[in-house]
């Protein structure tokens, strides 16, 4: 049976560059008629898609089934022999690239635009991921941004709609189509990874003194986790809060941090629970939070690479080597240094890591921006994060058979052997773009002219000075594909070991967003007060110095950051 194809003619739109998180915008952009298939079909012109198989899949925000279709009768015009999607279109990122890796797909296609909102007013995304499940690196979106620029048509075949609420076999055209369970694939990868009757068994035996709750903030982990944490640990049902994936996430911002996933923080707070935890609309990025106790990201991950001994994926498989984000505080540093390690500073964006995880190079790896993962899959992965502390909670406990180990616990310990990483975000949403990058310009022209290096600086507050040391911009030269990618954020260094990072964001939908993240480190020998004190007190001075050197008040025209982290 014939399928014919049809030729649309179409014209170029300005501004289609993919960034690392794939193509970003307002829906309302991507709903003018011809963007989102002049999208789609660059990005089959830069690749070769002629009987492939790809995964489709996305967190189910607004846009998202239409545009399911949209990709079928494109993709299937341009000969891609196989789709397998996720029922409902949902699969969460990490299971999308758990997907791509186990059936050996040539790639994939995510309808996410991770922890930002979503709805008809917010935004959405399109982002592909290549054959080792991670993000398509720099040459591959390069390349579907020239094709943006000199499209003049598109292929399409019409056929019936596929239902995309029936799992099972069909057809769309003359390919075939497979809708998946979202969640099954995803759930026996974590199996194999942790000790889930330690897990199961601890949770149980302390039911009334170690309660948990998981808020999947209407992303799209409230399946995955319901199904982990009540239908295969046996936590009751009150354990999961707002698990249901809605187009507009209820409305709230799907971003796991403590401004935006205050419905976590409050529940655990009120409830007094020892373990809560969120993941963001996607599903890539978690925070732990217990009653009286947050865990910085960068504290997470140094915590569990220090822990891994115990995740029965790492007993068996050992160790390769550890990474982190520049931003991200050195605290996974000083873990590789002790356990004799391998480790890396690379910049933000997740595929810098997954070169490293294809070489064989590295095991664990996290960024600040809550995003935590390993070489199980190449994508960060906020439920696996999730799942590492309670099998490591779960550890510790079996360990301590008159002391019930808490959250709090696990990072005194922590800061006893290693130090503790005082460290916050300040992050400055959709400012004006002129403002940042004259910010950027004027820290430019410092690192040039050397004007701030060997200055000092008192804190109005605190009266705590700070000597600038050094000032550089972040490039990064990997050792695997030997690629350089500069100007990945401006580094203020002092004489005590502080720094401050300036970084432009990407994961915005518009305007631009700055980030400045601030980091003291304090040696253990300081003692228990030094090491357990509030971070916004530890931080203070260094803050006000930060400000008044980048004069950020002045070029942004903000008195307050968006977001404090």
């Amino acid at each position: 049976m014939s399928f014919p194809i049809k030729e649309i003619p179409t014209k170029p739109f300005d501004g289609q560059k993919p960034g690392t998180s794939g193509l970003r915008k307002r829906v309302k952009v991507f709903q003018q008629q011809h963007y989102t298939e002049n999208f789609i079909q660059s990005i089959f012109d830069s690749i070769e898609p002629k009987g492939v198989t790809l995964v489709i899949g996305g967190d189910g925000r607004f846009f998202s089934p239409e545009t399911v279709q949209t990709i079928l009768k494109i993709g299937s015009a341009n000969g891609v022999a196989k789709f397998i999607i996720g029922k409902d279109s949902i699969l969460s990122t990490p299971a999308a690239s758990n997907i791509i890796r186990k059936y050996k797909a040539y790639g994939g296609i995510l309808l996410t635009a991770s922890h930002n909102p979503g709805g008809p007013d917010n935004d959405f995304g399109i982002k592909y991921n290549v054959s080792n499940g991670g993000p398509a690196p720099e040459n591959v979106t390069n390349k579907m941004y020239e094709k943006t620029k000199t499209i003049s048509s598109y292929k399409i075949i019409e056929a019936p709609a596929v239902d995309l609420s029936k799992i099972g076999e069909t057809s769309y055209g003359p390919s075939k189509i497979s809708i998946i369970d979202s969640v099954a694939d995803y759930v026996i990868l974590l199996e194999e990874i942790f000790d889930f009757p330690l897990i199961k068994n601890f949770l149980s035996s302390h039911a009334d003194e170690y309660k948990v709750l998981f808020d999947g903030l209407h992303g799209v982990t409230g399946p995955y986790a319901s199904k982990i944490l009540v239908d295969t640990l046996g936590l009751p049902p009150s354990s999961v809060q707002n698990c249901v994936p809605l187009p507009d996430f209820g409305g709230g911002h799907p971003d796991p941090n403590l401004t935006y996933a205050h419905t976590l923080v409050e529940a655990v707070e009120k409830n007094n629970i020892a373990f809560g935890a969120a993941s963001d609309g996607d599903g890539d990025r978690n925070m732990i939070y217990g009653k009286g106790a947050f865990v910085t990201p960068s504290d997470s991950v140094a915590i569990i690479a220090d822990w891994a001994d115990v995740i029965p994926y790492f007993k068996k498989g050992g160790v390769k080597g550890l990474a982190r984000s520049m931003p991200t505080s050195k605290a996974i540093d000083l873990v590789a240094q002790k356990k004799g390690l391998e480790y890396f500073e690379v910049p933000t964006g997740w595929k810098f890591f997954g070169n490293l995880m294809d070489a064989g190079r590295l095991s664990i790896c996290g960024e600040e921006s809550f995003g935590t993962g390993s070489d199980h899959i190449r994508e960060k992965d906020g439920l696996w994060a999730i799942m590492a502390w309670l099998n490591i909670i779960a550890a510790a406990n079996a360990k301590s058979p008159n002391k019930l180990v808490g959250i709090n616990d696990l990072l005194a310990a922590h800061y006893e052997i290693y130090g503790r990483s005082y460290f916050s975000r300040y992050d400055y949403e959709e400012v004006p773009s002129e403002g940042a990058n004259a910010m950027v310009t004027a820290i430019n022209d410092a690192l040039k002219n050397n004007s701030l290096t060997e200055t000092t600086h008192t804190s109005a507050s605190t009266g705590g000075k700070f000597t600038i040391s050094g000032i550089y911009n972040f490039e990064y030269k990997d050792p695997i594909d030997h690629s350089v990618s500069s100007n990945q954020g401006q580094v203020i260094t002092f004489s005590d070991g502080s720094r401050v990072v300036f970084r432009l964001s990407g994961t915005g939908s518009q305007g631009a967003t700055v980030r400045m993240y601030v980091e003291r480190y304090v040696a253990p020998e300081a003692g228990t007060a030094a090491l357990n004190g509030d971070t916004a007190e530890g931080l203070k001075g260094l803050i006000e110095v930060a400000l008044e050197i980048s004069k950020l008040k002045h070029f942004l025209g903000r008195e307050k950051p968006t977001v404090i982290t």
